[in-house]
């Protein structure tokens, strides 16, 4: 029987990226300090300086590879996911950040294998069970496929947190996917017979 597929976000699920972009920017131009709490749309255009663009916001290079990981338990939780479901990773990516982020991946979570490393924007056309993520299009898309969500709460998907099953950090995350997917029928060594 095949496993269940948890699908997970990398950017501001797995790691921190928003903050390290701000971080940057802030740098780059002093004179408008941008804080996480201002980015309340993945719009940012409004928010940020004027000679500001996406491309300098998220696209400088190596900025992928020195992302910090979500929390202290983002590791072994989802390495305790890989022991009973098929766990892979979705990510929306530039070209030139998809190598950045396999080498983060394989630097954090070595146990992740390469054919379990998917990039993608839209990420509902893709055959998963669960999805773990931040993006407000991504989880009511996923929905609406049917699938069960877990929302990492960020700023941008504040409107959309009433609705979904909400998690804050990973610590008892391998747990509660095992809730959410309860009603599905797990492999005989995942359910314990």
């Amino acid at each position: 029987m095949k496993k269940p597929i948890v699908a997970i976000d990398m950017d501001d699920t797995l790691c921190h990226l928003v903050p390290r972009a701000i971080h940057y920017h802030n740098e780059l131009f002093p004179s408008l300090q941008l804080a996480l709490d201002h980015i309340t749309s993945f719009d940012l255009s409004g928010i940020w300086h004027p000679e500001c663009s996406e491309e300098m916001f998220f696209g400088r290079p190596g900025l992928y590879e020195e992302l910090e990981l979500f929390d202290e338990h983002t590791v072994e939780e989802v390495r305790k996911m890989t022991e009973i479901y098929d766990v892979i990773i979705v990510t929306a990516a530039r070209p030139a950040s998809v190598p950045e982020k396999w080498r983060w991946l394989q630097r954090h979570l070595p146990f992740i294998p390469f054919d379990n490393f998917f990039v993608a924007k839209r990420k509902y056309l893709l055959d998963f069970d669960l999805l773990i993520d931040d993006g407000p299009h991504n989880l009511l898309a996923a929905r609406e496929a049917g699938k069960e969500t877990i929302l990492i709460p960020r700023p941008w998907n504040a409107p959309i947190q009433p609705e979904f099953c909400v998690k804050d950090g990973w610590e008892g995350m391998f747990d509660l996917v095992g809730e959410r997917l309860a009603g599905r029928r797990l492999p005989k060594a995942a359910a314990g017979e």
